[in-house]
């Protein structure tokens, strides 16, 4: 059964595209049949992940606005397994065209619908914002992973996040969970990440993944190359964690 992983935070910097590129890597490479959809404007995951933005004819846009079937705008990747489905700057006009359409909160859980069962897992990778694309994220999913940087000042803003989810739940998609809270940019010599970590698992107790993502110079290389953690720097702490981090998500599967 399809299971469909949004990953959003509406801070920027967190590691939303990384987590998404490396954790669908990691799926991938767990013998998963893995999709990653890019619904971020700024298509980092596009590129972060090797396509070529300018040699696409048609992208998720195409898809939202009723032009292109999904299965026409799956890219393949390097990792076997692992496809994207790229996005590129005009998904920028998709929240004015948009902006009056009935059911637009629907339109990428129907884009999607025909996915399910031909995939194990479909990553969303969503801009950082509260905005229509993450909303129509939270609607197609099942689950919510939220990255949240190790850092002061994480966990403001992580209550306005949960109340979306829990208004999309009640309104949306009465499905939706949450996954879990990811720990990114972890460096367990600072006092800062340290208390980060305990006051997190004090608010969100069980929602906290055991997995945390450190704080790692390769993880920042990897996106400027076009590949994943696995591709670029197999034997770092980021991919170690990543692949972790995927043995997490599976046994979380129903």
């Amino acid at each position: 059964m399809t299971q469909i992983i949004c990953i959003a935070n509406q801070k920027g910097g967190v590691g939303k595209t990384t987590t998404a590129i490396n954790l669908a890597a990691a799926l991938a490479l767990s013998a998963k049949t893995t999709l990653l959809v890019d619904c971020d404007p700024q298509a980092n995951a596009t590129t972060g992940i090797g396509l070529d933005k300018s040699g696409l004819k048609k992208t998720l846009y195409h898809g939202l606005i009723g032009e292109a079937e999904a299965v026409d705008l799956i890219a393949t990747c390097d990792i076997e397994g692992l496809h994207i489905l790229p996005s590129r700057v005009e998904l920028i006009g998709f929240e004015v065209e948009m902006m009056g359409a009935a059911d637009r909160e629907k339109l990428l859980r129907r884009l999607l619908e025909p996915l399910r069962g031909r995939y194990d897992y479909i990553l969303l990778d969503c801009p950082p914002s509260l905005s229509l694309l993450t909303l129509n994220a939270f609607t197609a999913a099942d689950t919510v992973l939220i990255p949240l940087q190790s850092e002061f000042y994480a966990l403001e803003g992580l209550g306005q996040l949960l109340q979306t989810v829990k208004r999309v739940k009640k309104s949306l998609n009465t499905e939706l969970r949450i996954a879990g809270i990811l720990l990114t940019m972890f460096d367990g010599r600072t006092n800062l990440s340290t208390q980060v970590a305990e006051d997190a698992e004090q608010y969100f107790r069980d929602l906290i993944f055991k997995t945390r993502i450190p704080r790692n110079v390769r993880l920042g290389e990897a996106p400027s190359f076009g590949q994943s953690i696995f591709t670029y720097a197999p034997a770092s702490k980021g991919a170690q964690s990543y692949m972790e981090l995927a043995e997490e998500m599976m046994g979380l599967s129903p």
